[in-house]
């Protein structure tokens, strides 16, 4: 198993934060021991539509020379647009698929195989069932375009931010209504604790299914300031997991020093490891 740490609390997501560029960010990553970054898909860090090509180009270069690789991506979901593939409005549902292709491209463009996948959201007014099967098509338009760049979709269940996905067993029954391959499932332990949920027993659930996993404790604050992980290492452990384990932490807006919460992250992690 290798830790990454994901970029929300450098890119002023998804309140103000301090915010840093790109470069900042790797090599503070990399300097703290870090072996892979979480691409948060928002500006100044990496908004795939302010990345030119030669930014790419430069991104890989840095990613290389700091021995660093991306883990994964993933697109910041609300907001004005909305990003929701369950949304009512058309319009909507082919904004959030043409950013989600955009992040699978950067994904592709700089070395990373995987992008998260949020699955949305219910309105008001809106049938569950509608929501799910709209959800569902544009997760098989996106994930057939990346099927194409060689990255896997991972859907996330999230209970706390959502109410289409909550449960390990809602993404694994949309992974199997795909039928594809590069399609398959992750989780959070913050939303498993949201759930007074086991997270070891997520991992058991999803078996070999699970690609990827978000690490927080409660309030988003470094793993091991409120929750013991040892049971959950224990339990991918002896599932067999060799994926990343992400740091999505330090959300809460001013008053985080994102450098601070990524060192506390990693000791307690690789104490545990």
């Amino acid at each position: 198993m290798k830790l990454s740490f994901n970029t929300w609390c450098y890119s002023s997501f998804p309140a103000w934060l301090p915010a840093y560029p790109i470069d900042y960010v790797v090599t503070h990553l990399a300097k703290i021991g870090y072996e892979g970054v979480e691409l948060g898909c928002a500006s100044p860090v990496a908004y795939p539509p302010y990345m030119s090509a030669e930014d790419r180009r430069k991104a890989r270069r840095l990613l290389e020379e700091n021995s660093i690789e991306v883990s994964s991506v993933l697109p910041a979901p609300g907001g004005g647009c909305g990003n929701n593939v369950a949304s009512p409005i058309a319009e909507e549902r082919r904004t959030a698929v043409r950013n989600y292709k955009d992040c699978v491209d950067l994904a592709a463009d700089l070395g990373g195989k995987i992008c998260l996948y949020v699955a949305g959201w219910v309105i008001y007014g809106v049938d569950q069932d509608q929501a799910w099967e709209w959800s569902k098509e544009c997760l098989l338009e996106i994930a057939a375009h990346a099927k194409k760049r060689s990255v896997v979709m991972a859907i996330e269940p999230t209970p706390s931010d959502s109410n289409l996905i909550e449960t390990p067993d809602d993404a694994l029954k949309l992974m199997r209504e795909t039928r594809l391959d590069n399609v398959k499932v992750m989780f959070d332990t913050i939303h498993a604790l949201y759930r007074k949920d086991i997270a070891a027993d997520y991992v058991d659930k999803m078996g070999p299914d699970l690609a990827h996993i978000h690490v927080s404790d409660l309030d988003r604050m470094p793993p091991g300031t409120y929750t013991d992980f040892t049971f959950l290492v224990d339990a991918l452990k002896a599932n067999g997991y060799d994926g990343y384990l992400a740091m999505e932490i330090g959300l809460s807006g001013r008053g985080v020093d994102p450098n601070v919460f990524a060192k506390k992250a990693l000791q307690y992690m690789r104490s545990i490891l």
